[in-house]
């Protein structure tokens, strides 16, 4: 995982709506911005909490820049939390 705490990343409800729109599908940080309605520099700074850690990654296609989740990351955080439950 990332260096940042993913627990602090995910703790703020525009990161979190970002993540859930991006489980639909990959999008631009213009489409984002649009979404949510908020700057294009306050969408920069969560965009980059996120990628810090690593719960997005970015692609570049010819002048955009698309951001899709990491699965990845997740799995490994849910089979984490998982072993916190109890034993039946």
């Amino acid at each position: 995982m990332g260096e940042t705490n993913i627990f602090k990343v995910l703790a703020d409800s525009q990161r979190r709506d970002i993540l859930l729109m991006l489980r639909d599908g990959r999008l631009n940080a213009g489409e984002i911005s649009e979404k949510l309605q908020i700057t294009p520099a306050a969408l920069s700074y969560h965009l980059k909490l996120l990628k810090s850690a690593d719960l997005i990654v970015e692609y570049k296609e010819k002048n955009y820049i698309y951001y899709e989740i990491n699965t990845t990351v997740f799995e490994d955080l849910i089979m984490w939390v998982n072993q916190f439950g109890g034993k039946k």
